[in-house]
């Protein structure tokens, strides 16, 4: 389980076929007997290499959002390009995937952002999509339009229960939790197993 993994050094491998679908052919189990999806996703969002990315952020604050979170590979130590939640794109991988419950991982990188955002829709050749879009070209031209959040301003990595958050960090998650149509079972506030707090 989740709870029995270091995640500070777990040696993560994206490099195959990363959605629900993977985990059957992957570990070479059927269908049948994955019982549960568990949608893992990081309090922002992340990209590796080229490509459209709608939440990214300008370079000062991707930066700082990258040495917070040390978003570099593992294995080439590239360094990821670092953006806002992005919940159109969160809300199709649900759906997707069949996800069943969230897995909010370092949620205590944001601890320090005054002000944090989420992209709830695109704005697409002058148009408003709540809807990603099977097209490359689109999702190149699309502009993320926004809704925010106060900050906390506070240390997250002693919290164990969601209490324990503060209630800008809760209504954050809450927020994700909306939109996605799904529960939020674990959230991260640090690397280490203690810091993983079940939500249920």
């Amino acid at each position: 389980s989740l709870l029995d993994i270091d995640l500070g050094t777990y040696p993560y491998v994206t490099s195959s076929n990363s959605d629900a679908c993977g985990v059957s052919s992957g570990a070479g189990v059927s269908p049948k007997r994955v019982g549960m999806v568990l949608g893992v996703l990081k309090a922002y969002t992340t990209r590796v290499g080229g490509g459209p990315f709608p939440t990214e952020l300008p370079a000062d604050l991707g930066n700082r959002l990258r040495e917070r979170g040390q978003e570099y590979g593992a294995t080439t130590g590239r360094p990821r390009r670092c953006g806002w939640a992005d919940a159109v794109a969160l809300r199709y991988a649900v759906q997707v995937n069949g996800v069943d419950a969230l897995a909010v991982m370092k949620l205590d990188v944001l601890d320090d952002s005054p002000e944090i955002r989420v992209a709830v829709a695109y704005r697409i050749g002058g148009k408003e999509t709540t809807h990603f879009p099977g097209d490359l070209q689109a999702l190149a031209s699309a502009e993320p339009v926004y809704e925010s959040f106060p900050g906390w301003n506070s240390v997250t990595s002693e919290a164990r229960t969601m209490s324990d958050l503060p209630a800008n960090a809760r209504r954050y998650l809450d927020f994700l939790q909306s939109r996605c149509a799904v529960p939020i079972s674990m959230v991260s506030v640090g690397a280490r197993r203690k810091e993983v707090i079940r939500c249920s």
